[in-house]
């Protein structure tokens, strides 16, 4: 945003970036097309760059000005094809027994599919070491353990647009749905050593202009928190039925009737898929077509 004046009275100038042209010529001479190239980092099959698509008038080299964040997955999958692909939207009501009976084993089958080794590479200190913001000591705190980072999508500079990655080191909690109460002063914990070591590290942020997050239904399989700054453009991961406050889960526990063991798989849970996710075409789509409805009924 610029402020000025035309004619001397005030006036606001608002600069947006115009969508990339989808004309094939077009994106296979980008790369190119591309005067600097950053590595920021790697990971298994991911990839992560800073790039500059044409001269700044204000940056005396090329490589002092980036406008552009890229990431590359290679070698990719069907399953990112369809990720990135534009497709339509459903909203689905995952009830519990929908994600006992049919959910959960579709997790279990991803995750044995070695999706995860970047997530372990992580965990077990083999890559990214340097990037790590805060971390408890490796394996001392069992199944307590946990540490921070920049997330992929991040160019680690702009502070509006912070995002990072807590990741725990514990395998057995694969998404929201397997916190219990039990789980509730752990989330605590962690929700306050991830606002700590961030301010800590960014010390132009203050706690009340991050938010914690988690997303339902997860990109991968193993528990983890975004971290991100409040005017971060809520795009469509922070929209309603992809995203829920990690204060709201601890919240919903609290108020849980019954013992420590009372959890997140006894809800039910609205979200959004994409229509060419296995999600939909495997598990609510056939559910539509039996039912009237993308759930089971009443």
């Amino acid at each position: 945003m610029l402020y000025g004046h035309i004619d001397t009275q005030p006036s606001i100038l608002i600069l947006e970036r115009a969508p990339f042209p989808t004309s094939e010529s077009y994106l296979s001479q980008l790369p190119a097309s591309l005067l600097t190239l950053k590595n920021l980092g790697a990971n298994d099959v991911y990839f992560w760059y800073l790039a500059n698509s044409g001269p700044s008038p204000s940056a005396p080299k090329p490589e002092d000005f980036a406008d552009l964040k890229i990431n590359l997955i290679y070698p990719c999958t069907e399953s990112h094809v369809k990720k990135y692909s534009k497709q339509g939207v459903r909203m689905v009501i995952e009830t519990p027994e929908i994600y006992a009976e049919k959910v959960k084993p579709y997790m279990l089958e991803k995750r044995e599919q070695g999706r995860l080794n970047w997530v372990w590479n992580i965990i077990e200190g083999k890559t990214e070491v340097e990037d790590v913001i805060y971390r408890t000591p490796q394996g001392r705190d069992g199944d307590e353990g946990f540490l921070l980072l920049p997330d992929l999508n991040w160019d680690r500079k702009t502070m509006e647009s912070l995002h990072l990655l807590g990741l725990v080191e514990r395998r057995d909690i694969w998404s929201l749905r397997d916190l219990k109460k039990k789980h509730i002063s752990w989330l605590r914990h962690m929700r306050e050593k991830f606002i700590e070591a961030t301010t800590r590290t960014y010390p132009e942020l203050e706690e009340d202009q991050l938010k914690l997050y988690v997303h339902y239904q997860p990109t991968y399989y193993h528990f983890h928190i975004h971290i991100v700054h409040v005017a971060l453009e809520a795009g469509a991961t922070q929209a309603t039925g992809k995203a829920i406050g990690l204060e709201s889960i601890v919240a919903q526990l609290e108020t849980m009737e019954s013992d420590a063991q009372a959890g997140m798989d006894q809800v039910d849970l609205h979200y959004t898929v994409g229509e060419a996710s296995e999600i939909w075409t495997e598990i609510f789509e056939p559910l539509k077509k039996k039912t009237g409805r993308a759930s089971l009924p009443q």
